[in-house]
Parts: C-alpha cells; sequence; structure tokens
C-alpha cells in the first residue's frame, strides 16, 4: 500500500498512489511481475481458487493490476476499483455483474457504440433486459422513463461524439429516490475534470486506454464504485470471463496516469484555443464543445468540470463528402485515425452513414468531424488545420 490519503491533492496522488519500494530490489516503482502464477502455501486445499484478493493466477488478478487499481480508486474518489482489459471490458463486466433477465436498463441517447450495442441489442436479445434510450440531458425525459423493474440509468458525459453534458448530481438524486443505480462513463473528462463518483453516481467507467495512459501504447478499462458491488463484478467479470488485463499494459497505464495532471491541463488549453479558432470561420457549419459559451451546456460544464471540459470536440464544414476527405489528406500533424487521449493530436471522419446519427443533433447528420486535440502547442495545431483547409478549398 501507498503512503497516500484523501486530503492529499490529485496532483499528489496521481504520483504516488499505488507506488511503492520494491522489497526485493529496493527500486523506488513496482516491477512488472510477468508471472502467470503465483507460489503456493502450505496447505494449497485452504484456499478459495477463484479468490481475486490473494495472487494464485493472473486471470483471477495480479500484482500490477492491483497497484493500478489502488491509484485509480484514489484518483476517482471511489472506495473500490476493478481493472479489466479494455473500456469496453469494463462496461461489459458491470452490466454481466449487475444485470439480470428482467431487469430494465435506461441509458443515454449518446453513448460509446459498443454500449449503444449491448444494451441495445445483446442484453436485449439474448438475456431479456430491457432496455430504453433517452436523451439523459432531459431529467424530466430520464423520470419519465422509470418503470418498476428499472435496475440501472447508465450516462455517458460528456458525450462520445456530440459532446452533451448530463447533470450527474441530478440524475444521481432522482435514481437513488427511486432505489436504483447510476453508472457514468467518464472517458471523455477523465478524473482530472470530473469525478462522478464525488457527484452521487454509483459507478465510474473508465477507458484508460485514453487519457489515463495518455500514450497510445496500451489498453486497460476500469470500475470505480463501492466494494459490495466491486467484489461482484470482480468475481462474476473478471475471474469467471476473463477478462483480466495484462500485467504489461496494467504497468504502462500506471506509468502514464503519473502525468495525467499535467497533461489534461494542456489537453484543456488546447482543445480550448483550437475549438475557438474553428468556431471562428466563415467554413465550419458547427463546433460542439462545452466550453464555447455559444454552447447550451457550457454553465453546468463549468460547474461539473471545473478544472476544463476535456481534449475532444466534434465540428462540421461546410463541404461535400470528398472535399473534407481531402482536407483530412492534407494534414500534416495531425493524425488521420480512431481513440483519444493520445499525446498527439487524433482526427476522423466520420460520414452520413452512422448507425447512431438518428439520436445525434441535426448538425451531425451531414458527417462530421471527432477531434482528440493533443499536446501540441495550440499554435501549430490551429497552422496544420489552417493549411489544409486552404489547400482543400475549404478556406478562402
Amino acid at each position: 500500500m501507498s503512503n497516500t490519503n484523501e486530503k492529499q491533492s490529485f496532483a499528489t496522488r496521481a504520483v504516488h498512489a499505488g507506488n511503492g519500494i520494491d522489497t526485493n530490489t529496493g527500486a523506488i516503482k513496482h516491477a512488472i511481475t510477468m508471472a502467470n502464477s503465483y507460489v503456493l502455501p502450505y496447505d494449497a486445499t485452504t484456499l478459495n481458487w477463484s479468490d481475486a484478493d490473494v495472487n494464485i493466477y493472473t486471470r483471477n488478478g495480479g500484482a500490477n493490476q492491483g497497484y493500478l487499481q489502488e491509484k485509480l480508486a484514489s484518483l476517482e474518489g471511489g472506495e473500490d476499483c476493478v481493472v479489466l482489459a479494455s473500456g469496453v471490458a469494463a462496461l461489459s463486466g458491470l452490466f454481466f455483474a449487475l444485470l439480470k433477465s428482467g431487469d430494465h436498463v435506461i441509458f443515454s441517447s449518446v453513448t460509446y457504440i459498443a454500449v449503444y450495442r449491448l444494451l441495445n441489442e445483446l442484453f436485449n436479445n439474448k438475456f431479456n433486459i430491457e432496455t430504453t434510450i433517452v436523451d439523459t440531458t432531459d431529467i424530466e425525459a430520464v423520470k419519465a422513463a422509470i418503470r418498476p423493474n428499472t435496475k440501472l440509468i447508465h450516462i455517458e458525459t460528456p458525450g462520445n461524439p456530440t459532446l452533451n453534458v448530463t447533470d450527474i448530481k441530478a440524475i444521481a438524486d432522482l435514481a437513488h429516490e427511486h432505489n436504483i443505480l447510476l453508472s457514468c462513463d467518464n472517458t471523455f473528462a477523465s478524473p482530472y475534470n470530473q469525478r462522478p463518483c464525488e457527484l452521487g453516481a454509483d459507478f465510474t467507467v473508465e477507458s484508460l486506454t485514453k487519457y489515463i495512459n495518455g500514450h497510445g501504447d496500451a489498453m486497460g478499462g476500469a470500475i470505480i464504485g463501492k466494494k459490495e458491488y466491486l467484489d461482484i463484478i470482480r468475481a462474476q467479470s473478471q475471474v469467471n470471463l476473463g477478462a483480466t488485463i495484462s500485467p504489461m499494459n496494467a504497468w504502462l497505464i500506471m506509468r502514464g496516469s503519473v502525468t495525467l495532471p499535467l497533461r489534461m491541463k494542456k489537453h484543456n488549453e488546447n482543445a480550448q484555443a483550437v475549438a475557438e479558432y474553428l468556431e471562428s470561420l466563415p467554413c465550419t457549419s458547427f463546433v460542439a464543445y462545452p466550453g464555447l459559451k455559444s454552447s447550451k451546456y457550457y454553465e453546468l460544464a463549468k460547474e461539473q468540470m471545473p478544472n476544463g471540459c476535456g481534449g475532444v470536440f466534434s465540428f462540421g464544414l461546410k463541404a461535400d463528402h470528398d472535399t473534407i476527405n481531402k482536407f483530412i489528406s492534407e494534414l500534416k500533424m495531425i493524425v488521420s485515425a480512431v481513440s483519444l487521449g493520445h499525446e498527439g493530436s487524433l482526427i476522423v471522419f466520420l460520414g452520413e452513414d452512422d448507425e447512431r446519427q438518428y439520436l445525434y443533433p441535426e448538425e451531425f447528420h451531414n458527417g462530421f468531424m471527432r477531434f482528440s486535440v493533443g499536446l501540441e502547442d495550440a499554435e501549430d495545431i490551429i497552422a496544420d488545420l489552417d493549411q489544409a483547409l486552404r489547400k482543400s478549398g475549404i478556406l478562402k
């Protein structure tokens, strides 16, 4: 266990939580424990072979995973944490462990594609779990969707890719009035900008692949919340489904998380500057970013995400499909790739045929760009956008 406490700053806990001295070598960082099996005690028959709290077999859990879980529980303000192999493993693991046939789930109309498919199709068709898609920025719509068998409300804020912002505290209060659990996907914000458990959510879900790792070289996912529920998730979705993170990925994410506060500050500043630049151009049809004063979510975002609104936004261009592809191809520094939260800027053109398009605001229906703003100087990012817009003929 590391020598940290909740009274210490976020930055201090990012450095020290989960860290410790290696007792074998004296190294001031934990080593990567690349073993899949651990030595058994004198009488191994006393063991519970599915115990995730004792190092027996790495599918049950391993040393590096444990260190990372300690750090994330501290940063997110939760009692406990389960780290799994990816963000989707965390989401599906949460749903699998909590829900049963006949339950009802309310989930955000703007969510990650895997959530849409898991809840709108797979869990519905395979396990007879009822689901309702709701604009969770509308508290009255959420209230109207509640049924006697509603077990869980799942929100994503800011939402991917529309950057809509849901009032976490308001939804948490409503959920708990009806004895309903609330989970919140916090990937776009990161715990530096927003901590849903501290705002009343029962569970925070993070794709560790994104900002918490921050280097585009490892995958992982986390669920943070109360230990009584996390023990169930750990037993069912980790040990018995086998969605365990690898020791190497856990170590890489642990390494990346140390600089999360520094990186997020820069991501926030850069995204704000670049979003303001794009909004000022005559060739943009819209810019969706809650840090902009023009956003209808601006006031809620300032209150709910006091450190900043993250490094991702979406925007549209007044151009046809082929011209937008030309613009993307003219970018020199910004890379056309999926994912977000890397050190470098990433952009992806999402066309007119997304299966969830009908759930997005009207301005998204003609295709749009999702832009993950990196750690380069904002002036260089803007310069790359400017030259590509001009070479493609979009900006005169």
